[in-house]
């Protein structure tokens, strides 16, 4: 697709590497020329320096040839009125980064008035993925698909688990158990297992599973951890808003440290219910006092990655279980916070640029199988995509799975029907109507029949 990307910071960056990726034909603005000149340097992009909000730069650019326009700039405004140039030049789709929490409330009124196809809003996308974190704290990770019906959970194997030396096949036979381990990392090695696949302690799998079952599993194998009461927020910015605002809403006693006095008067008026500290959150001191050592989870929202994962170490170094989830923007930094022993490492720009490539993936698809939800699990290096199977999923519905030619580097990991979640064996079908979730290392995967040879 002809694809226009306005704003080259951390969330376009990230949209424009994985679009170029797949082969879409990508156009940048932004008002900085020398990233401009970076991203012609590391991408096949055509750039052009300017204000998007303009009608004559979005003229150069040819936005009016646009199957779609993204804004992702630094200002909300300028993003939806470039969302709204865009729509009256003749582009066909357009989609606002809007990040304020004022227009959080008015936001279906603006979609509807300015024609927007979809907003993303990166700091409460966030905050909502720490809260499910902090709601299931067993998970390092966690991604919900089919409406919440079936999730995907990532969690390490620790020493004595009692899995170690079980093939993959009799999980469910010697457990009781209806999941699927669709995904295994192992060091910096991942794999999609096979049913004579042997897990270790120390591996990081991906399960498969109803939320109840998960529950359930994760009991019964001795990971289940004591549910989040106390959270302490270490930042005070967008993302700590929305989640103690999340917190706040189920009676969970939330604490935000934040260093900035007047910062700390807005979340004041804005989070009554919660308790505000002025201070440095990197100060273990004042960590101390305030009882860090009471919180049954901490989380490191400051601005800076590095703080971040030394906050995080610390919190995980005090001994007791408590739930450590830690903000990095930088990729490299993600995988060095999980080497470092980090259970649950997210980036915001991860989060909002799968949102935007899922629905980019969704309007290159036919109109009968198109992809749901898309989800990076084991550090990015697995995708999981649900898709609707509508009339035309020919080759692959009303077909036994043991009959189809299936990629290797890919796991049906679960078919959810009438609401109903299934985790497949061979004499298992696709039927028109399903929602089939798979797991796979390839990238690009747009349909479902891109699942077979």
């Amino acid at each position: 697709m002809n694809i226009v990307v306005a704003g080259g910071g951390k969330v376009g960056g990230e949209l424009i590497q994985q679009l170029t990726q797949e082969g879409h034909s990508v156009t940048v603005i932004d008002v900085s020329a020398s990233r401009i000149e970076e991203m012609n340097g590391q991408y096949d992009v055509m750039g052009y320096v300017g204000n998007c909000a303009t009608l004559q730069v979005m003229q150069d650019a040819q936005v009016e040839k646009a199957d779609l326009l993204i804004a992702t700039t630094a200002s909300d405004e300028q993003n939806l009125l470039a969302c709204l140039l865009a729509r009256k030049m003749g582009a066909k789709h357009t989609i606002a980064r809007v990040r304020d929490p004022q227009y959080v409330g008015q936001m279906e009124f603006l979609a509807e008035e300015l024609g927007l196809s979809m907003y993303v809003n990166p700091e409460y996308s966030a905050a909502s993925e720490i809260f499910r974190l902090l709601r299931f704290p067993s998970a390092q990770k966690l991604e919900v698909f089919a409406g919440g019906r079936v999730e995907i959970v990532e969690v390490t194997l620790p020493e004595g688990s009692g899995l170690t030396g079980i093939p993959l096949r009799d999980l469910p036979r010697t457990f009781g158990a209806h999941i699927l381990v669709c995904a295994v990392q192992r060091g910096d090695e991942v794999c999609i297992p096979k049913g004579d696949f042997v897990i270790r302690d120390g591996d990081r799998i991906s399960i498969t599973a109803e939320p109840n079952e998960m529950t359930r599993v994760f009991k019964k194998w001795g990971l289940l951890r004591k549910k989040v009461d106390n959270v302490m927020l270490v930042g005070g910015g967008l993302i700590s808003y929305y989640l103690g605002r999340m917190l706040c809403g189920i009676g969970a006693g939330t604490m935000i440290v934040e260093r900035d006095e007047a910062r700390c008067r807005e979340l004041c008026e804005q989070l009554p219910a919660a308790t505000i500290i002025q201070g440095d959150g990197t100060d273990h001191e004042l960590l101390g006092e305030v009882g860090i050592h009471n919180m049954d989870g901490v989380v490191a929202l400051t601005g800076s990655d590095e703080e971040n994962i030394i906050l995080g170490m610390y919190a995980d170094s005090l001994g007791e279980a408590r739930k450590v989830v830690v903000k990095v923007n930088n990729g490299n930094l993600v995988r060095l916070g999980e080497r470092a022993g980090l259970e649950s490492v997210l980036s915001p720009k991860h989060i909002t640029a799968n949102m935007i490539l899922r629905y980019v993936r969704g309007m290159s698809n036919s109109l009968d199988s198109n992809v749901e939800a898309l989800h990076s699990i084991c550090s990015g290096q697995v995708e999981a995509l649900e898709f609707s199977v509508g009339r035309q999923a020919d080759g692959v519905a009303g077909i036994p799975l043991k009959d189809l030619k299936l990629r290797r580097d890919l796991l049906l990991a679960c078919i959810i029907r009438a609401g109903r979640a299934i985790i497949p064996g061979g004499s298992d079908v696709i039927r028109q109507g399903d929602h089939v979730l798979v797991v796979t290392t390839a990238e690009g995967l747009n349909d479902l029949t891109d699942i077979l040879e």
